[in-house]
């Protein structure tokens, strides 16, 4: 529910804060007095287009604040965002937009994205104007308000419905690539094939070509390594033929002289010498062993230059080295495995395609059948609320038709008839006015004028009422194009909404403002030469005078003030009498909802078993 919304810098309403209550709120004002910018400002913070147009003339910004009771979804949401509720649970939501037309939102105190206030008041807010009414006019509207009276007996089998259409179209565009593609998809497989063929035939290893490069380079080099190590070996070793002493023996040489000079002093350069003499012997050593490991073999690096060969011709085609030739080969297999256009492969797939749009056109036969119930109910209770509404001779009818195929769209076949399988199921649904006896019955647009849309909108949402989760529920002039007998029998018909709704509503009659629980006014003032308003509450006695003026404008007489009296008085017996009757009235429906969706759920389950 809103409890309270402060309106600061919007139109002409320069600071105003409405306090709400439960039960049928009415705005009332003269014309210009800025009664819209409320409704406006409803609509922005349920997450509406932010127009810099709206802001004051003057203004640097236009800022709307409501405070929520909130639901425990809302409160879900604003924990999910890091937004925080009040100490009382309640929320508050902001929206402020810029004269130059940026526009930023909070919710809780948390900066947020206007998304989410839009996801917001989906379950605190319901705004109804003009551009409702000719919303009604569009199938997939009527569609949805059919489903909004449904409930579970629609919502349960559709959200299924949804799931496996997903998972079918996914398999049904697999097959048609697969079959469409057939050839571009075998040449590829062939081309994934010989490559893989041509490195396993090659068997490259990790960082081979890296240590054939090091190979071949020392085997080029070759006389050049062993002359010097050899070189290195005769300085250390001596000559072979023992002519040319190495540092070895001179080093022995050394140490035989300081041992043998009697000098205490040079024999302690004895066990040092026979250090030296052992690092150089084991350098020695190395380097023989070196000279041995150092391969000069023509044929054997004759192999090495040819392996490198190999490895080259496929770096040239898949890859910068061998590691990457074998990432390719590792990608060409997983591809190829995806590639399978076997009779095999493409039989599994339209079994599952066949299998998964069984179980779909099972679902779909589940959801017109709870639809053609609920229209069945719905057209009853619309009926019955426009007799109410000086359209005693009308008749409401919604009808639920499969949608045929051939518009291009996913073709389904559902109880033997080709259908167009869309998102919310395979249904066109289509309110329908017959708006007297032996009249054919005729689509919303061809056969209600304006004042008649206005009552057949109202008549759903007061059908829908016991249906619909959201708390609060604004009309801007639901009213228009109507007046006398029908004028009282909305604001009925709105109070008795008001029973389980907080109800807003926006109007120019005196007969629906009589029937208000409060009254508020927006009154407009040009005391500075600019138009500025504000918006109030009224007393009794105010309340009176503003439905004398809205009668013929004759607030300051006392014939206007007792038939705004007598209007008062009509409109409190109605609405007590309503709420004594309310009570088994609601029960009736709830036990007729609970039927309407157990039958639903049986004959679904019966299609599904049949189906198996």
């Amino acid at each position: 529910m809103l409890a309270e919304m402060r309106i600061q810098g919007l139109g002409v309403i320069d600071d105003a804060t409405l306090e709400l209550d439960p039960g049928l709120t009415v705005l009332t004002g003269e014309t210009g007095a800025g009664k819209t910018m409320v409704v406006t400002g409803l609509t922005l913070l349920g997450g509406g287009r932010a127009e810099s147009s709206r802001v004051s003339a003057g203004a640097r910004r236009a800022v709307v604040e409501g405070r929520f009771a909130a639901s425990p979804g809302a409160l879900e949401l604003a924990d999910e965002v890091g937004a925080e509720a009040d100490d009382d649970g309640s929320l508050i939501a902001a929206r402020t937009v810029s004269a130059d037309g940026r526009s930023r939102a909070h919710l809780g105190g948390r900066s947020v994205p206007n998304g989410v206030l839009g996801r917001f008041a989906e379950a605190q807010l319901a705004v109804h104007g003009q551009n409702d009414q000719l919303r009604l006019l569009r199938s997939s509207d009527q569609r949805a308000l059919l489903d909004r009276f449904a409930g579970d007996a629609v919502a349960v089998p559709l959200a299924a419905y949804r799931a496996v259409r997903s998972e079918w179209l996914k398999v049904v565009a697999e097959l048609a690539e697969r079959r469409d593609n057939a050839r571009r998809l075998a040449q590829e497989a062939d081309m994934l094939r010989h490559g893989l063929a041509e490195i396993e035939a090659v068997d490259p290893q990790p960082g081979e070509d890296r240590e054939l490069v090091e190979q071949a380079r020392r085997m080029v080099e070759a006389d050049d390594l062993r002359a010097a190590a050899e070189g290195a070996r005769a300085a250390l070793s001596g000559s072979d033929d023992g002519e040319h002493p190495g540092a070895v023996g001179l080093a022995g040489q050394a140490k035989g002289l300081a041992e043998g000079s009697g000098d205490p002093e040079l024999a302690e350069l004895g066990p040092r010498l026979t250090d030296a003499i052992a690092v150089l012997a084991d350098a020695a050593a190395e380097l023989s062993g070196y000279l041995n490991r150092l391969d000069a073999d023509p044929e054997r690096l004759s192999q090495v230059l040819a392996r490198q060969a190999e490895l080259k011709a496929l770096t040239r085609k898949y890859a910068a080295d061998t590691d990457g030739v074998l990432e390719w080969a590792a990608s060409a297999r997983e591809r190829l495995d995806g590639l399978d256009t076997s009779d095999g492969a493409l039989a599994e797939l339209a079994r599952r395609r066949d299998e998964l749009a069984a179980e779909l056109a099972g679902h779909a036969a589940e959801i017109t059948a709870a639809r053609t119930e609920a229209a069945g109910r719905l057209a009853e209770a619309t009926t019955a609320e426009l007799a109410g509404l000086a359209m005693k001779d009308a008749r409401l009818q919604v009808g639920v038709a499969p949608r045929p195929a051939g518009d291009g769209g996913p073709v389904l076949v559902v109880d033997g008839r080709e259908c167009h399988a869309g998102t919310g199921g395979v249904d066109e649904v289509e309110v329908r006015l017959v708006p007297h006896p032996g009249a054919a019955p005729q689509p919303l647009h061809k056969g209600a004028s304006g004042g008649e849309l206005s009552r057949v909108m109202l008549a759903l949402e007061v059908a829908l009422a016991g249906s619909d989760p959201v708390p609060t529920m604004v009309f801007d002039e639901v009213d228009a194009g109507v007046g006398g007998r029908a004028a009282v029998e909305i604001g009925r018909r709105l109070a008795r909404l008001a029973q389980r709704h907080q109800v807003i509503v926006v109007t120019h009659l005196p007969q629906v403002a009589a029937y208000a629980d409060r009254h508020l006014v927006v009154q407009k003032a040009s005391d500075t030469g600019e138009t500025r308003s504000s918006v109030r509450r009224l007393s009794e006695e105010e309340r009176t005078q503003e439905l004398a003026r809205m009668l013929a404008g004759m607030d300051d007489t006392d014939t206007g003030r007792a038939h705004a009296e007598e209007l008062l008085a009509a409109a409190t017996a109605h609405r007590d009498a309503d709420r004594a009757a309310s009570a088994p009235a609601d029960l009736a429906r709830a036990r007729s909802r609970r039927a309407g969706t157990s039958g639903a759920r049986t004959r679904g389950a019966a299609r599904r078993r049949k189906a198996g």
